[in-house]
């Protein structure tokens, strides 16, 4: 029996883990490295030890450190999650030689999948089917194809190649970054199918040797080959989902599988099913299979892991209950090639939340979340905030609701794809399953914010004519007075804000019973917004303001935190930076700077001052919660200045490069 369990992970796995625990009676706890140490899963574990760093490598990957916590807490099991170790055949190893219960597969299953090319091997002589698969680049035959790290998941060492040219920096790339994740570089080289749909099943294996499949998702949409919508039980001809199963136990089969896997496939347009990889732990989208299974997946894998036989009615087929689909809010923005974003998460806030961490009884959301109010997001580890999952009836249900409450959602604080999210979920192409991996790359409408442009002006007034309510709230005298009221009407008041595009000018003016008498916005894009609706003022408090538009009324909810604003409004929301009145003098960048867009470290420099480039060159290599970003040349030109070497460590704003347009440059 399991008393102790240490979980090897961290964020909201961690806590998914913990909540199942505390319904078994089982202690828990938690290991964190300096930036987590006030994290939400550290204070909700009944014990935590401290891991010294904050780097992956210093702390989450190193083996020594973790069972040493391990021994220090007094824990008799060890839960790995996902990610970081979860897949490493050598950690398993070193917990049962500890003494101490793994919960996961043996760890000959681990290596024997760890291995994607040997896996390859030997799953197809189990006859699962395969892709063509190559390891040495000369031997390629036909492009375009996709290059994967041989270790880990989650997208990262992958890179698509489409000609010759481009495979050797493509080898280079997700050598680098897969090393940098998972403390493994190895890449194969696989051929790539347009327009495939990626599925997978659920399986579980216990020490009977029994292998259960638990049923499909389809994980198609995705970005830099990382899933963000899941969902299940998958829109699958019956033929297929038998073929599916089919290989899938056949794979569990093949290893001797014990405890949760999961075995992922490509579905190709004509309907072959081909091999991917098959995954060694728990996944990230588990809750989907969850919800329509009305299992425990985690209970399962503590019960297998004491020696207990998968329960009787899971030896059959399991029927599906309802529909779930799972989305994957991520601290990133999707417009700015998926750049991840850091920054105190202020507010946190996704209404109908039905249960955190657990299965419903009913239609409704489920919430598997890292973060709370106040949470910092940093640069160390991966950017996904939170899951969010629906579950109805059908599947059109189960996406209207997911994308309302997206949509309804209060982020404050720090970049997210929440507009992403909803407009997939919204789009026609989505609700006729007309999906696949290359979704994203098709459709670009979806990557424009849910607040249309035009709105942009009754936002910036709202959150102009909350900041004057809560100047006359906290006003010490007349406070009861319309804020820049005079006897005789003179100018406007002025508020100024910065925003996504530029800066915006807010002018108002309030007779003296408070009603809205004028007013007028304008942005450093035009002079004025051009055809103003008639809008009166029906309510003005420091966090919300409800507008009359043309006979519509809509309300504002605002959130002031220092300068800077957050405005959810009917159809949208942005965040606005409230300008001061008299600024002050600022250092100006030199022309041509390029600056770093969030902290992180200059892995590689590819150019020299001096040297000529082009626009869309690359001129360094910036690495950040453990993904590459390119920074590109953005014109033609000469390097003019690397302030920053291979191997520095920069924040948000540090200049990075400086190029001098061409015409500059010979003058």
């Amino acid at each position: 029996m399991i008393s102790r369990l240490l979980v090897a992970n961290r964020g909201e796995i961690a806590r998914r883990i913990f909540a199942t625990c505390r319904a078994l009676g089982i202690e828990t706890v938690a290991v964190h490295s300096d930036a987590d140490a006030d994290a939400p899963f550290v204070a909700e574990a009944d014990q935590a030890v401290h891991l010294p760093g904050n780097t992956p490598a210093e702390t989450y990957l190193r083996i020594d450190l973790v069972l040493d916590a391990a021994r220090k807490a007094g824990a008799d099991a060890v839960h790995p999650g996902y990610g970081f170790l979860a897949e490493n055949a050598e950690f398993a190893t070193a917990v049962t030689d500890a003494g101490l219960t793994w919960v996961g597969p043996p760890a000959k299953a681990i290596a024997a999948m760890g291995d994607k090319m040997a896996a390859k091997a030997l799953l197809a002589e189990a006859g699962v089917p395969m892709l063509p698969t190559w390891t040495d680049p000369d031997q390629v035959t036909g492009f375009p194809v996709l290059v994967k790290a041989s270790a880990g998941g989650g997208g990262r060492g992958m890179r698509v190649v489409r000609d010759a040219a481009g495979l050797a920096e493509a080898i280079a790339s997700a050598r680098r970054e897969a090393a940098s994740a998972f403390g493994d570089g190895t890449v194969f080289i696989e051929r790539y199918v347009e327009r495939g749909r990626h599925v997978e099943v659920q399986i579980f294996g216990d020490r009977s040797g029994a292998v259960v499949a638990l049923g499909a998702r389809d994980c198609s949409i995705q970005r830099r080959h990382q899933k963000i919508v899941e969902e299940g039980p998958g829109v699958l001809p019956g033929e297929i989902r038998d073929r599916l199963y089919e290989a899938a136990v056949a794979a569990g089969r093949a290893v001797d599988y014990v405890g949760a896997g999961t075995v992922e496939f490509l579905l190709a347009p004509d309907g072959d099913v081909h091999f991917l990889e098959m995954n060694t732990r728990l996944q990230v989208e588990h809750p989907v299979t969850e919800l329509t299974t009305g299992l425990d997946l985690v209970r399962l894998q503590l019960l297998v892991a004491e020696g207990e036989p998968l329960p009787e009615h899971l030896h059959g087929l399991v029927a599906a209950r309802g529909y779930a689909i799972e989305v994957r809010l991520c601290a990133e923005e999707p417009a700015q090639g998926f750049r991840p974003a850091t920054g105190t998460l202020h507010r946190f806030a996704i209404p109908g939340v039905d249960r955190e961490f657990a299965n419903l009884d009913r239609a409704g959301l489920r919430l598997d979340s890292g973060v709370v109010d106040g949470s910092v997001v940093g640069i160390h580890y991966d950017s996904m905030l939170a899951k969010v999952v629906a579950w109805a009836a059908t599947r059109t249900e189960a996406a209207r609701a997911l994308a309302g409450a997206l949509a309804r959602a209060e982020l404050h604080g720090v970049a997210t794809n929440r507009d992403l999210l909803v407009r997939i979920l919204r789009s026609a192409e989505f609700r006729a399953v007309d999906i696949d991996t290359g979704f994203l790359d098709r459709h670009p409408e979806v990557f424009a914010p849910l607040l249309p442009a035009d709105q942009l002006p009754l936002v910036a007034l709202a959150a102009a004519l909350a900041s004057a309510a809560g100047r006359r709230a906290a006003a010490p005298v007349l406070a009861g007075l319309p804020s820049g009221w005079r006897n005789v009407p003179a100018f406007p008041q002025v508020t100024r804000f910065t925003g996504a595009d530029g800066e915006i000018e807010v002018h108002y003016r309030l007779d003296r019973t408070g009603a809205l008498a004028e007013w007028s916005v304008r942005s450093t894009d035009d002079d004025a917004t051009g055809d103003r609706p008639t809008v009166s003022l029906v309510e003005a408090a420091p966090d919300r303001v409800v507008l009359d538009v043309d006979g519509v009324r809509q309300a504002f909810r605002v959130r002031r935190v220092g300068s800077e604003v957050f405005v959810d409004g009917p159809v949208g929301a942005t965040s606005l930076t409230a300008l001061p009145r008299l600024p002050l003098p600022t250092a100006e960048l030199a022309a041509g700077s390029l600056v770093a867009p969030l902290p992180g470290a200059v892995t590689r420099v590819h150019v020299a001052v001096g040297q000529r480039v082009a626009a869309g060159d690359l001129l360094l290599t910036l690495e950040a919660m453990k993904l590459e970003h390119p920074v590109l040349a953005p014109t033609d030109g000469v390097v003019a200045d690397l302030p920053v070497p291979a191997g520095g460590q920069v924040e948000t704003g540090a200049v990075l490069a400086v190029v001098n347009p061409l015409e500059e440059a010979q003058a």
